[in-house]
Order: structure tokens, then C-alpha cells, then sequence
């Protein structure tokens, strides 16, 4: 299994090491830290030049400033990611996109920093980690006015609807799915479309600590999801497609890989 979004730079996460040792031991191979403003990119790729990331080369990272902290966006802001996204552990750009549910930022600064993200990526020759809520139809405009330059994408932790999902796929991205899909309420719509997802466009993700699976048998006490806990994702995806663990697992992972040269 490879886990391609989890924000291990939270400090929710105490024990980082422990953290990955669970993770290894309930068989994820690799997993991609989330970059979601300049010194958690910073962050994410001390942690991949650190001991926790020998000798198996475990950890990857992207590199980029979430649409919630796109007011702080600025020319200086997309040097440094240049820079950052240099690194060998850099496997993507992101995370970027839009999110209107919350409009921590302003929907002005928000669209330039999304579309200065995707100028850099196609500079850099790096994929796109996106993320998008209540905001279909800006992302989907600015995504579009980019043509055949856009560069591979991965929508980030999916939940959104069937029209949504074949547009998506119809542009040719990727469809990264969490633990969203193993809550009883709000997974729902998700479970009932996960099904309409090629399997080579498909990939999984914890976005831990954050989003634990509610299919899990015992829930930690803590609340807080781990890497570790990726199999129960997988399991409600392979009950709700009709295809075995393995399937699922194997596939995803080998599409984890390509997409982000691992």
C-alpha cells in the first residue's frame, strides 16, 4: 500500500517514529507528507532527509501553500517553493487548489496562488496535488484554461459528486479517496460512486491525523488517524467496487508510483 497524502508535520502526530513503525508494520511501502504552507514543505522534507526516511526511501514529499493560507501567497513566497520543489524527495506540487466551504482566504488570492501553483508545476515538470471544496466550477475553469500543458493531477481526498467525478476523469486526473468513504453519513455518496473510478486512475490516501476510518473494529481513544490505519480505506473500497483487497492495493499502488515517479 502507499499512502499518497498524510500530514505528518501535524503536531498532533508525538511520535513520528512510532507513527511509521505501525505504518510498515500493517504494509504500507511509501507515503507522500502533504506540504500545505512554506514551513510545512520545509518541514516535510527534513523529515524525508531525516533517519526516519533510511535506508528504505519510505518518504516523499510535495511542496506547496493550501488555498487556506493563500493570503499569504506572494512572489516571494513562489520563490521559495521553487527552490524547495528542487529537492529529491519533491514528488509533486500542492497542495493547491480551491476551497470555498471555508474562504479562509479570499477567493481572489486563493485563484492566484492555484494558478501560480500550476505555472510551477509545468515549469518544474512536477505533478499536481489538488484540493477542492465547494469550488467545482472555478477549478475546473482554471484548470481547463491550462489545455494540454496541465500537467498530471490528482484530486486530493474526493468527495465530491458523480458529475464531479466524470469531469474529473474526463480531464484525465486522478482521484485520490480517505477514510471519507468509510463514514456512515457523510461517505455515503462517495461509496455509491467509488465504482465509476477506472482502477488506473485510482489512488488512496489517510490524510491522517485527520479523517479516521469509522469502519474501523476499535477506534483509538485519541481520535487521531494514522498511515497504519490505510487498509481500512482500502477495505470499503474494494467492498463497495466488488474487487478483492489485493486488487485494490496492488493497482493503486503501482498507479502511486508512476504518478509520482517513486
Amino acid at each position: 500500500m502507499i499512502d499518497i497524502g498524510v500530514n505528518l508535520t501535524s503536531p498532533r502526530f508525538k511520535d513520528v517514529p512510532s507513527i511509521l513503525s505501525r505504518a510498515k508494520n500493517s504494509g504500507v511501502r511509501k507515503m507522500v507528507i502533504t506540504g500545505t504552507s512554506l514551513n510545512e514543505s520545509k518541514n516535510a522534507i527534513s523529515m524525508c532527509e531525516s533517519s526516519y526516511n533510511y535506508p528504505d526511501n519510505f518518504l516523499f514529499s510535495t511542496v506547496g501553500i493550501h488555498p487556506h493560507e493563500a493570503k499569504n501567497f506572494s512572489p516571494e513566497s513562489l520563490n521559495e517553493l521553487k527552490k524547495l520543489s528542487t529537492h529529491s524527495c519533491v514528488v509533486a506540487i500542492g497542495e493547491t487548489g480551491l476551497d470555498y466551504y471555508r474562504n479562509f482566504s479570499s477567493r481572489e488570492s486563493q485563484i492566484e496562488s492555484f494558478t501560480k501553483h500550476i505555472e510551477l508545476a509545468i515549469e518544474k515538470d512536477l505533478p499536481l496535488f489538488l484540493h477542492e471544496r465547494d469550488a467545482f466550477d472555478d477549478q475546473i475553469r482554471i484548470l481547463e484554461s491550462f489545455g494540454k500543458d496541465l500537467p498530471k493531477s490528482v484530486i486530493h481526498c474526493f468527495t465530491g459528486s458523480q458529475t464531479n467525478l466524470l469531469k474529473y476523469l474526463e480531464m484525465g486526473l486522478y482521484i485520490g479517496i480517505t477514510g471519507w468513504i468509510c463514514d456512515i453519513n457523510r461517505g455515503k455518496k462517495l461509496r455509491n460512486i467509488v465504482k465509476n473510478i477506472p482502477l488506473e486512475k485510482l489512488m488512496v490516501e489517510t490524510d491522517a491525523p485527520y479523517l479516521l476510518p469509522q469502519n474501523m473494529p476499535d477506534l483509538p481513544k485519541n481520535k487521531i488517524n494514522e498511515p497504519a490505519f490505510l487498509k481500512y480505506v482500502l477495505d470499503e473500497i474494494a467492498v463497495n467496487r466488488c474487487e478483492s483487497f489485493d486488487e485494490i492495493s496492488s493497482l493503486t499502488s503501482k498507479n502511486a508510483k508512476s504518478f509520482f515517479n517513486l
